[in-house]
């Protein structure tokens, strides 16, 4: 709606992720995706080897017959390489404001899932994680504009046409309340996921990042807060 494109990241590391036991880690992590209910399952599958300029070895769209987390493992048993990537995509759903007029819908959201082999790319998983999941679209959980949080740092001037048809229906009371509601919504959603990870893998730690925040766990808690 208003052109908002930065993106939304978990990256998680393992206390041990030992080739034998990649394509398992792997598994279970896929096993904690909280599918979309109108488009649930496993839509395309990448395998990479050594970095990512190199072309995939095993690639698999799956849009017409989505997996579950066992098959996508199957599918890449025969490229189990301590030097390789699997990209996974799938997709859940969050609360949007879209539409003309512009209401709250629950819509199926892109999803990337990640899982790097120690020897990938120069141990890319030491900054990137031994798991990665790309959320979507960072404004989805911060909302647009600075209008969330205890800090109120909204614009007060639009930088779109759009946006300021997006803020003269926020200055309206009810219509700010529902945003909150909503992205309040959709964070808690997202932490419910990191949860399950956590309970589910040998987790060492896990980092909530984005492009466009600073400190993305805090600007989350923040709106959470706020009241």
């Amino acid at each position: 709606m208003l052109g908002m494109s930065n993106q939304a990241y978990l990256s998680i590391w393992c206390k041990d992720f030992p080739e034998d036991l990649l394509l398992e880690r792997l598994g279970t992590f896929l096993s904690t995706v909280p599918f979309s209910t109108k488009q649930p399952g496993f839509t395309h599958l990448e395998i990479r080897a050594v970095d990512w300029t190199e072309t995939p070895v095993y690639e698999q769209d799956l849009r017409s017959l989505p997996l579950d987390a066992a098959s996508i493992v199957e599918l890449a048993k025969n490229h189990l390489n301590n030097d390789s990537s699997y990209s996974v995509h799938s997709r859940w759903d969050l609360w949007v404001y879209e539409g003309d007029p512009a209401r709250w819908q629950l819509q199926p959201q892109a999803l990337e899932l990640i899982c790097y082999g120690e020897d990938f790319d120069s141990g890319a998983w030491r900054q990137d994680g031994h798991l990665e999941v790309n959320f979507g679209f960072e404004h989805l959980f911060t909302g647009h504009a600075g209008l969330l949080g205890i800090r109120q740092i909204g614009r007060s001037t639009a930088e779109s046409p759009e946006e300021k048809l997006f803020l003269e229906a926020m200055a309206r009371p009810e219509n700010l309340h529902n945003y909150y509601e909503k992205t309040r919504e959709n964070i808690k959603k997202l932490f419910d996921w990191v949860g399950r990870i956590e309970k589910a893998l040998p987790v060492a730690r896990v980092r909530l990042w984005s492009e466009g925040e600073e400190n993305f766990e805090a600007r989350l808690e923040e709106i959470l807060a706020a009241r």
